[in-house]
């Protein structure tokens, strides 16, 4: 396809910075980022959109050189996910137990295999996109985000830190270092389901649940959406139906009909609330039944 109303391929100019010191790209991020400067680390949302002049940064900060910035560690059981471990990390057993097998469960919903090899973790989160399966498992497990800057390093809740489509609390000149997420305890049934139109699309809605059992009935039941509403978020109500009960078909309905009641779901060109809703309620059954 020709002509001269075919969209442009190529970003418009900007200027590109690769330090190799967080302190260097945090002294660049305070000087530039008021300025439209942003940060590179995967790219995977931002280049394609830079590609389109849909994002036109007039100044990017590769971070990839940082080498403290990919690595994966655990301590006093935190899970610590630097910001250039990429999604294919997550894939393998770098992540040992019942996290581990849970991030392998979400990670292989994201995208193609060329994209997890590139994409990042933190990445993903920062850009708060509320198909993101990562900002569903930050929201379900009460994850931590840790912005840096030159004042300080800040320690940000996932329930703060998403506020809306591809909105968080990140300031201008705050870089996010890492994302950190409890370790579950051994024993944790996870369920994770999501529906996308295509392999490899977005999701239009997913829903995550972790629980333990305690004498046959469920304790410390966490449920989390995404996709359906403009960020990922816990459902207590849904958390309460299951909280107590047996795992069974009948305790798990009641849970999937208080999620679709107190969801505030989105609209698009391709799918409506009522749409939104009622898969939902699917999909968090199907999780909670998966996860028995």
């Amino acid at each position: 396809m020709c002509g001269a109303d075919y969209p442009s391929m190529k970003p418009a100019p900007f200027n590109y910075y690769a330090p190799t010191s967080l302190d260097e790209a945090v002294a660049l991020l305070a000087e530039l980022g008021p300025r439209d400067g942003r940060i590179l680390a995967g790219g995977q949302s931002l280049v394609p959109t830079m590609a389109f002049r849909i994002a036109r940064p007039a100044h990017l900060i590769d971070i990839n050189g940082i080498a403290e910035l990919a690595t994966v560690t655990v301590k006093d059981d935190v899970l610590s996910i630097g910001a250039c471990v990429r999604h294919a990390a997550l894939e393998a057993d770098t992540v040992p137990g019942t996290t581990g097998a849970l991030l392998r469960k979400v990670v292989r919903n994201i995208g193609h295999y060329p994209i997890r090899t590139r994409g990042t973790f933190c990445g993903s989160v920062a850009n708060a996109d509320p198909a993101s399966e990562w900002c569903c498992l930050m929201a379900a497990l009460d994850g931590v985000v840790l912005a840096h800057s030159q004042r300080g390093t800040r320690r940000v809740a996932a329930a703060d830190f998403f506020r809306g489509v591809m909105a968080t609390a990140l300031e201008e000149d705050e870089l996010v270092v890492a994302a950190e997420l409890p370790l579950l305890r051994e024993g944790t049934a996870t369920g994770f389901v999501e529906f996308s139109r295509r392999k490899g699309d977005f999701a239009i809605a997913m829903a995550l649940v972790t629980y333990r059992l305690e004498s046959g009935s469920i304790v410390e039941p966490r449920v989390a959406i995404g996709g359906a509403e403009p960020q990922a978020r816990r459902l207590l109500e849904a958390e309460a139906e299951l909280d107590g009960q047996m795992p069974s078909r009948a305790a798990f309905s009641r849970a999937a009909d208080a999620a679709a009641s107190a969801i505030d779901p989105m609209e698009d060109i391709n799918n409506t609330a009522g749409y939104r809703r009622k898969l939902v309620q699917t999909l968090l059954q199907r999780a909670l039944e998966t996860a028995a």
